[in-house]
């Protein structure tokens, strides 16, 4: 048995939680905030036999598309003790995804 773990932007994270379950896989869903943009993101558990983790996997791909968006959230320039907001274009969505070995599983 495998756990996927998906780390997913926030915007993604309701298409790929009807996709996983429409699949008919089980998905736990935690609130996670990411250290960059301190933007939401979700995590996602994913716990699968090994055979469908690269089905899985494919789902995510799928769904959870890298874009471009505008943010002013750093970096910023000192002009006359004001501080500016410079927008910049950074890359948003996609995933990250571990996965690891799970050597017990129980479901009480």
């Amino acid at each position: 048995m495998k756990l996927v773990i998906a780390i997913v932007h926030d915007e993604d994270s309701h298409r790929l939680l009807e996709k996983l379950t429409e699949a008919n896989f089980g998905v736990t869903k935690l609130a996670s905030t990411g250290g960059f943009l301190r933007s939401g993101n979700t995590t996602l558990l994913v716990g699968v036999e090994k055979e469908k983790t690269d089905e899985v996997i494919a789902i995510i791909k799928d769904v959870c598309k890298t874009r471009k968006e505008i943010t002013t959230t750093s970096p910023m320039i000192a002009d006359n003790s004001n501080y500016i907001p410079i927008p910049i274009e950074v890359v948003v969505g996609g995933a990250t995804i571990f996965v690891v070995d799970i050597e017990r599983f129980e479901k009480v």
